[in-house]
């Protein structure tokens, strides 16, 4: 197999090159793509260094695989020659998910999706993927009319200068120093922004209304309705969310349990899962279960999942492992 990387040098690259290698794919070429300021770095990979390139319209023929960890215009500008080349273009930005003919992928939900792409297959946001991984047995045992969520999210969901403004910040209040926020709209440490992405006519950001688009349509659930509040918080990695379930058919909690714990993918808790827990796993932890109070037909849950993996890197691969059936 042979697979390229776009964006190796970020987070997510860097997480995606570390997973490949965890898996033990039988790996022939790995090419490693990143802009120029990056170029003839060397990153390792099993028993050898990879040098860094700055990818053109050329830099993707043989390849069988490339998976894009690179913003929305980056993406978009390289989708044509991956698909000429005959690559199948494993893409995390939010570029292509919503476009009808490309298949959104949580290979444990709707892995069969994978096989209908057209060159092109998207990984969901890194919330979503979370978010319905820790709901798909409930799903498996009736519809979901509605979500309600709450994220509590990493600042490495913003990228490594996410962790080192953090850092920064804890480090100038220790000394004194006034904080000035680059990366986040305000102050980050000791603190939480109920803001991540920009805010449309609705009231709603771009980061909230991705709950609600990717899910319906990797659920196939076109009626659902998701209300949902992202949040940006002071912890270095892994994202928590609270949820709020409301399915057609009243539910027992052991049912959903039994559900859980033969569910790929999941752990069940019965003590609270917390991000550091997840840290550097591929599974989503799951908690907190229990009956809403309003509703006889709500199911309340919290979960926690690694963003940079799960949420992004292991699941990109884990849809090249449906595809190549490993």
């Amino acid at each position: 197999m042979k697979i390229g990387i776009l964006g190796s040098t970020g987070a997510v690259g860097r997480q995606m090159i570390e997973c490949l290698e965890e898996e033990g794919f039988d790996i022939e070429e790995l090419r490693l793509f990143a802009s120029n300021r990056s170029l003839g770095k060397k990153i390792p990979f099993k028993d050898k260094e990879i040098s860094v390139e700055v990818a053109n319209e050329n830099s993707f023929e043989g390849l069988d695989y490339v998976l894009g960890a690179v913003s929305n215009s980056l993406a978009s500008s390289y989708k044509d020659a991956i698909v000429k080349a005959g690559a199948i273009f494993v893409d995390n930005s939010s570029a292509f998910r919503l476009d009808e003919d490309v298949p959104l992928i949580i290979p444990e939900i709707n892995g069969e999706e994978a096989f209908k792409h057209k060159g092109v297959i998207a990984n969901p946001n890194c919330s979503t993927i979370i978010s319905l991984m820790a709901i798909a047995p409930i799903a498996k045992l009736t519809k979901i009319n509605s979500i309600v969520a709450t994220t509590f999210q990493a600042v490495s969901g913003a990228g490594v200068e996410g962790m080192k403004e953090l850092n920064e910040e804890i480090e100038a209040i220790k000394n004194g120093e006034k904080v000035e926020p680059k990366t986040f709209i305000k102050q980050i440490a000791y603190n939480a922004i109920a803001e991540i992405g920009t805010i449309g006519s609705n009231g709603y950001t771009s980061e909230e209304m991705k709950m609600q688009n990717e899910g319906s349509k990797i659920l196939g659930l076109p009626d659902l309705k998701v209300n949902c509040t992202c949040v940006r918080v002071p912890v270095h990695r892994s994202h928590s969310i609270s949820l709020l379930v409301n399915t057609e058919d009243e539910l027992a909690l052991e049912d959903i349990k039994k559900e859980m714990n033969k569910f790929p993918g999941i752990e069940y808790k019965e003590e609270v899962p917390t991000p550091i827990e997840v840290a550097n796993q591929n599974n989503v932890y799951v908690g907190r279960l229990r009956k809403d109070l309003i509703d006889k037909n709500g199911i309340s849950l919290w979960c926690c999942g690694d963003q940079i993996r799960k949420g992004a890197a292991s699941n990109a691969i884990d849809i090249i492992k449906y595809i190549e059936k490993i």
